[in-house]
């Protein structure tokens, strides 16, 4: 009998800064162009890549501050050891919501870590 060897995935990206600022938009034109014209659907789909369940961002639009955009970067900034703080995830996700979604969308395909569900591996 071999013995299972499970180890973590390592990043490719060793930073501790996002990869891309906030307002970065021409890094990824097509996503930032969906983000602009359907942020709703795009949100959905940015939520799902992350692991995240597909309906979750449509709670953002029962208040003033989003809560899924809000926990989603500050959960992103956990995964990948950013550098910030939760004041600074709640003011950027409240003011700037599509460019923080578009953000967050280019960081998942910069860093490409999968995402481990039990023995599915999912990327």
């Amino acid at each position: 009998m071999t013995p299972l060897v499970i180890s973590q995935p390592v990043s490719s990206l060793a930073s501790d800064e996002w990869t891309s600022g906030i307002c970065n938009c021409f890094d990824d034109v097509p996503d930032c162009c969906l983000a602009f014209w359907c942020l709703p659907c795009y949100m959905c789909i940015t939520s799902r890549n992350y692991g995240e369940c597909l309906c979750l961002p449509l709670l953002d639009v029962f208040g003033f501050i989003p809560p899924s955009g809000m926990s989603m970067r500050a959960s992103m900034r956990e995964r990948y050891r950013i550098k910030g703080t939760i004041c600074h995830d709640c003011v950027c996700a409240t003011f700037c919501s599509p460019c923080v979604w578009c953000q967050m969308s280019r960081e998942m395909k910069k860093r490409t870590i999968p995402i481990v569900l039990g023995d599915i591996i999912c990327r």
